[in-house]
């Protein structure tokens, strides 16, 4: 069963970039918080490659100019709408 477990995740890593899920990152991954209302932040794990990429950069730096640091989540929170954090990572998968 942990064998088909961790090919399913594999396979959604695989897949595509952005993985969403409730356990802890995969190696090489950056978990994120994703959503405009505290209550409703999704957790999203983005490759660590994403750094360096500067659409994701403009991203980040859009989200400190406007939020600050502060990330009560625990994690990077990123609060935007979570179909324009797709839209751009999406843009970085290819």
């Amino acid at each position: 069963m942990a064998l088909v477990r961790s090919l399913f995740s594999a396979k959604k890593i695989l897949g595509g970039s952005l993985v969403k899920t409730s356990k802890a990152p995969p190696k090489g991954f950056l978990a994120v918080y994703v959503g405009e209302s505290q209550n409703k932040k999704q957790r999203h794990f983005v490759p660590v490659s994403y750094l360096n990429q500067p659409l994701f950069q403009d991203l980040l730096s859009k989200c400190e100019e406007e939020f600050g640091f502060d990330h009560p989540m625990g994690g990077l929170t990123i609060p935007c709408p979570v179909d324009a954090f797709i839209s751009i990572t999406s843009k970085l998968q290819g």
